[in-house]
């Protein structure tokens, strides 16, 4: 059956022409849902630890061991998932991730000792199901696509739709934003369950929107890339890995600063509201976080850019580091709201530029792997924020754990610029797939 396709234009195509896409809300709306639990996790087992031990720091270090754990195992899970298909990983994960979240809730209510939790900690991180950079390697897959994807039409490693390659921007803008909708959601839900129903209700709703979600994403199958046994690279040779390829190292770097502000910021205001007496305001707080971040995301996947993505994101990450800078000074419920809304929006253009240079700087069949990392690379800066923030909190008092993120976020910002080379392409492709310069077509 033919399939049409969006025309090739001047203009830059928008978020209209992307969910035109064959196939795509197949995986969208069960990767929405799937997504969820990654925004409740952290958070869930601060509240259920803390509500059980009575200390920030324990709760903070246990919620780094999960995150620090997941951050190892994510690159290896998107691996498997780049030789033998997503399904072949997601369906087991999800299974497995729900029993070990159940073990640890249990540990936590029966109040066992650290060593315990930190044990039940490693498993329940380790197997987080990557849906987020499994979404954005079907998306890949669909633009960039081939004959065996919906709507593909030319030879393998062509585009499935004209205008697919000229998308890509506008689909890492579009998935920047499903993710921080899911930070908007995800927190202030498991904030409610914990706060108002029982402390391990958040990681209980975690778990099962784990199996739901995943179980139905994994029975997408006609979207989903497929499998590569043996990834290579142009010029023949296999690729050992993702991370072999030197941009995506420096990328790393600048998304544990970024995760290092979604930590600090979730151990920093549940503190900084269990200190004035209203605990309830924590998910609130860091929803209008959230909101920023997915509000400038809208705005930063609709625009043209006429500048190449990597001075864009040294750009946006100064940007997200002078945002941080005030949160520590903060001592006021409505201040405290407008500087994390700041903060929030100086996340999602270096979280939107990152994964398109993720994109143009590795090859298909290391594309899941490569997307991991970066999530990876978010849940560790995550972790050791939550960890670092949890300490501060508890020695010197709320506020001090602000000042986690921005001397994350200052060092990865030095990193980046002295290793910004790094950061070109080695074959040439522009921005929007094309070759040529670094410039990014200009709207008519």
């Amino acid at each position: 059956m033919a399939t049409t396709v969006t025309p090739v234009t001047d203009r830059k195509p928008g978020y209209r022409d992307l969910l035109r896409t064959p196939g795509a809300w197949t995986f969208l709306l069960p990767g929405f849902l799937a997504r969820q639990p990654f925004a409740m996790l952290t958070l869930g087992i601060v509240l259920l630890v803390e509500d059980t031990t009575g200390s920030f720091g324990t709760a903070g270090t246990v919620s780094a061991v999960t995150g620090v754990s997941m951050a190892l195992f994510a690159p290896r899970s998107g691996r498997l998932a780049d030789r033998f298909g997503q399904r072949a990983v997601l369906v087991p994960g999800v299974l497995l991730h729900a029993a070990a979240v159940g073990v640890l809730a249990a540990l936590a209510l029966s109040r066992a000792p650290l060593w315990a939790l930190l044990l039940a900690a490693v498993p329940a991180g380790a197997s987080v199901p990557q849906v987020g950079p499994m979404v954005r390697a079907r998306w890949a897959h669909l633009l960039r696509g081939g004959p065996d994807s919906p709507g593909g039409s030319g030879p393998p490693g062509g585009t499935g739709r004209p205008d697919g390659a000229r998308l890509l921007s506008t689909a890492a803008a579009f998935e920047s934003v499903t993710d921080e909708l899911t930070f908007v959601i995800g927190p202030v839900l498991a904030t409610a369950l914990c706060t108002g129903v029982h402390p391990a209700a958040g990681l209980a709703a975690e778990a099962a929107l784990t199996v739901v979600g995943g179980l139905v994403f994994a029975a997408q199958r006609r979207t989903a890339p497929p499998a590569h046994r043996r990834a290579r690279g142009a010029d023949g040779a296999p690729h050992a890995s993702a991370l072999s390829v030197p941009g995506v190292r420096v990328l790393i770097v600048a998304f544990l600063g970024i995760g290092s502000v979604f930590g600090g910021m979730q151990v920093s205001l549940a503190a900084f509201t269990d200190s004035i007496g209203q605990p309830g305001l924590n998910g609130v707080l860091y929803g209008i976080f959230a909101a920023g971040n997915m509000l400038a995301g809208l705005v930063f996947g609709a625009l043209t850019w006429r500048s190449a993505p990597q001075r864009r994101l040294l750009a946006a990450y100064a940007l997200l580091t002078l945002t941080t800078a005030p949160l520590w000074a903060v001592d006021a419920v409505p201040l405290l709201a407008v500087l994390g809304l700041l903060a929030g929006m100086g996340i999602a253009p270096s979280l939107i530029t990152g994964f398109t240079l993720v994109e143009r700087l590795v090859p298909a069949g290391v594309r899941t792997e490569a997307f991991t990392w970066m999530a990876g690379a978010v849940a560790l800066g995550q972790a050791g924020a939550a960890s670092a923030a949890g300490q501060l909190t508890d020695g010197f008092g709320a506020s001090s754990g602000f000042t986690v993120p921005l001397a994350a976020t200052a060092l990865a910002l030095v990193t980046v610029v002295a290793l910004r080379g790094w950061l070109k392409p080695q074959d040439g492709r522009a921005a929007d797939g094309r070759t040529g310069g670094g410039q990014e077509p200009r709207t008519g």
